[in-house]
């Protein structure tokens, strides 16, 4: 069991990110084992595929990755803003002291250069539907930090991790240990891939990290239209409109929203204006996307 001692300091400078990289390496797990994470089937599936096709060696990743429970802290550095491109955390990677990584400055070379390629054959294809729903998970953290503080941003965010005073505890099978954050602060990076475990880093140099599953994964791979949402809802609202109010438990763009529901990206658009304008959502831009979240008033809506 890890536990964190927050001061008001560390508080102050607790903030959210998402990271390209870290799902690159948390995903390479998920291919090894791909039964302790069946969520990710389909995609294991599909990626596994271009692989082969691709006969791309993988090793100068892989061998980075081990089986164990601990990886490289240079693997995967704290991101420095919400919203990185792998373009900007690939930089960071390769800025990594050579003297810290085996086989030095043509290991760290060849790393980055495998970790570009992969992505391009595994992540490619379903980044903007993964990055909706890490985005749309530090906006809905946020939202709550911002209307309870630490005990409401905590409260949901795994069954793994508790907050009682001033201490984040974080149930680790092989870790026991007690650290203060001593004024570093603490970088909440929701992950898809990680599920279903939560993990950490509080290692110097990099600033205190705890990745945990995104909120809605399961909901990732999904194919096909959504059930349909209650009947008296839809004859109040109409059916698409009322479709697309169920659907933003978490919130999402336009684009995901038109994948889930089966419905053009147009009318999506259009269905979206109207419910912000009575009230019933908002919307957020998050780095290149504008994301939907439901208000107070069509979250009671929806309940009723």
């Amino acid at each position: 069991m890890l536990q964190l001692t927050f001061t008001a300091q560390d508080l102050s400078l607790t903030r959210f990110a998402f990271s390209p990289l870290w799902e690159v390496v948390a995903s390479i797990r998920v291919l090894r084992e791909p039964a302790a994470h069946a969520l990710h089937l389909p995609w294991v599936k599909a990626t596994r595929a271009r692989l082969r096709q691709a006969d791309l060696d993988l090793r100068p990743l892989t061998t980075h990755v081990t089986t164990g429970r601990t990886l490289p802290g240079f693997l995967a550095p704290t991101p420095e803003t919400p919203t990185p491109e792998l373009a900007d955390e690939l930089d960071l990677l390769r800025s990594t002291d050579p003297a810290t990584v085996p086989g030095g400055r043509t290991a760290l070379d060849e790393l980055a250069t495998t970790v570009a390629a992969y992505w391009e054959l595994a992540f490619t294809p379903s980044w903007p539907r993964l990055r909706d729903l890490l985005e749309g998970d530090v906006l809905y953290r946020a939202r709550r930090l911002a209307a309870g503080g630490a005990p409401q941003l905590f409260a949901d965010l795994d069954p793994a991790i508790a907050w009682a005073g001033d201490t984040l505890t974080v149930r680790h099978a092989h870790v026991s240990e007690t650290r203060r954050l001593r004024g570093r602060g603490l970088v909440l990076v929701p992950s898809a891939f990680l599920w279903p475990h939560v993990a950490s880093k509080t290692d110097e140099p990099w600033q205190p990290v705890l990745r945990y599953p995104v909120r809605g994964v399961a909901t990732l791979w999904e194919r096909g239209r959504p059930a349909d949402p209650s009947s008296s809802l839809a004859a109040v609202l109409g059916r698409s409109r009322a479709l697309l109010l169920a659907e933003l438990d978490s919130p999402a763009s336009t684009g995901e929203l038109a994948r889930r529901t089966g419905l053009t990206a147009g009318g999506v658009s259009q269905h979206l204006g109207a419910l912000r304008s009575a009230g019933l959502l908002t919307s957020h831009r998050t780095g290149r996307v504008v994301l939907y979240a439901r208000t107070a008033l069509g979250d009671a809506l929806l309940g009723a």
